[in-house]
């Protein structure tokens, strides 16, 4: 298994953060419970710290965030120039929410909040057939979003998808390159608590029917297993 590189594009408070971990810590659980040889090394961009040349590492996560990716801040450009390095470069990239979106904006998408509003609590999505990475018809994972990819950039295939979020999951044509807009890196649990915090800002109808809805079985350790694998395909020439 390569070294993952995790980009923690977002912080969460303390208080959660000490019952469920960080975002980096929610994906190395998620991954080693595929592949316990797994190691990683994580940039704290949210924090500061500086991207590194993509082309010397072994593979890369980006992670979500409560930011979007058209917001006015220096490290999104940053960001950019580094997902369009590694694309060229073929370093196995997986993004995840904000990361699903920043990578496609970074090669030429649509990004931008939804007409459809929040989606939060267990989503089910369709699964496109033999394509190579997501085994199944249907996946059911939590997600909590308000933005979406609207276009995916060309040479991008949709290989999830929901009338929800049609662009749930997309298979770039290098090879090398995966995002989803949900979070199999989430417990049930932070996911309940994603829900709570939309209290007050979204119909309360629709809290209680996300909540609920975490009630049902979760395929987040099929999706991690996934992820792991495509992480550890070797780099493509």
């Amino acid at each position: 298994m390569p070294k993952i590189t995790i980009v923690e594009t977002g912080l969460i408070s303390p208080e959660p953060r000490a019952r469920h971990g960080s975002f980096p810590q929610m994906f190395e659980r998620m991954i080693r419970a595929a592949d316990a040889s797994a190691s990683f090394a994580t940039v704290r961009l949210a924090d500061g710290e500086g991207l590194p040349d993509p082309a010397g590492l072994e593979a890369i996560l980006i992670t979500g965030s409560s930011a979007g990716v058209y917001d006015d801040l220096d490290w999104i450009a940053p960001l950019e120039r580094f997902v369009r390095a590694a694309y060229e470069a073929k370093v196995p990239m997986v993004g995840i929410c904000f990361g699903h979106q920043l990578i496609a904006q970074a090669l030429g998408g649509t990004v931008h909040q939804s007409e459809r509003g929040w989606g939060i609590g267990r989503h089910v999505y369709d699964v496109v057939p033999d394509n190579g990475v997501i085994d199944g018809e249907r996946i059911a994972i939590a997600c909590s979003h308000q933005d979406q990819v609207i276009e995916p950039p060309a040479g991008a295939t949709t290989i999830l998808h929901s009338t929800f979020t049609p662009h749930a999951g997309l298979l770039y044509e290098n090879g090398a390159v995966l995002s989803v807009q949900p979070h199999p890196e989430f417990t049930a649990a932070f996911a309940h608590l994603c829900c709570e915090i939309r209290q007050g800002s979204v119909p309360e109808t629709l809290v209680a029917t996300a909540k609920d809805s975490l009630e049902q079985p979760l395929d987040h350790a099929d999706l991690g297993r996934a992820i792991a694998r495509f992480l550890a395909k070797p780099r493509k020439s």
